[in-house]
């Protein structure tokens, strides 16, 4: 498998959900089947609360990722992220994902690429803590929206339109693939390379692509169960993934990539 830069990973369901089984082939791209060994983080909503891992180590000798694995955290949106280091120093500041205040809500986001002579105007209200251009663009974003819709959070149309306006712009320095989620949404942007799965019933047996692991989701879900699963490559050999057209932002609720009114 050919693995170039940073992998995604996110989470997007319609019941919590833990992401063990996707999270345990995913980590073995970090250092095992992916040569992706500058760090990870993994961060999950509980209401309106996150619990966010970082480490920069590698997956493969991380203890919190081993502790991930071992102990299942049901959440309806995860972003998870394994780092290339192509810009800033390998340290637990540059680990995706990176997670900001606005609007009253927490928002995370995890980024694959490289932009090239990224220098945004001054931060207004957002900064970057360490030295990457991901967290750079994360804050520019940020700053995008709220200059754009002041302090009340808009309806999801427009800020959709929004986001998209943005990250087009900045995807003009380069491959910006990304992964934003307010606990309620996700964004899943592609520039080069995204796809995505949704599981519902009827379940059936997905088998890993980096471990020869296979589960039978019919025996751990419900029938009203629906989770999406977006990765920078899929994780599974024996299920059909969709992928993201390059250029297009795709939101996804309760599991499922959902249709904005005109």
């Amino acid at each position: 498998m050919s693995i170039i830069m940073c992998q995604l990973l996110g989470m997007n369901c319609n019941v919590p959900t833990d992401i063990c089984f996707s999270f345990d082939g995913f980590s073995r791209r970090g250092g095992q089947t992916g040569d992706h060994r500058d760090g990870f983080g993994i961060a999950f909503f509980e209401g309106r609360g996150v619990k966010l891992f970082l480490d920069s180590k590698p997956t493969i000798e991380s203890s919190i990722a081993q502790h991930i694995k071992e102990n299942p955290i049901h959440s309806l949106n995860v972003i998870a992220h394994i780092r290339k280091a192509t810009k800033g120093k390998i340290a637990l500041e540059n680990c995706h994902p990176f997670i900001r205040e606005m609007w009253g809500r927490y928002w995370i986001f995890a980024h694959n690429g490289n932009l090239e002579s990224f220098e945004p105007t001054l931060p207004l209200h957002y900064h970057a803590v360490g030295d990457t251009d991901s967290e750079l663009a994360f804050c520019h974003m940020l700053d995008y929206l709220y200059d754009r819709f002041g302090s009340h959070y808009p309806p999801l149309r427009p800020l959709t339109d929004a986001i998209k306006e943005i990250s087009q712009k900045i995807s003009s320095h380069g491959p910006f693939n990304f992964l934003l989620s307010n606990g309620e949404f996700m964004f899943c942007h592609c520039s080069t390379k995204l796809s995505y799965i949704v599981r519902q019933a009827p379940f059936t047996h997905a088998h890993l692509v980096d471990e020869d692991v296979t589960v039978d989701f019919g025996l751990v879900t419900t029938t009203k169960d629906r989770v999406a699963v977006i990765a920078t490559e899929p994780l599974t050999d024996n299920e059909i993934w969709t992928p993201i057209v390059p250029g297009e932002l795709l939101v996804f609720n309760q599991g499922q990539p959902i249709t904005l009114d005109n």
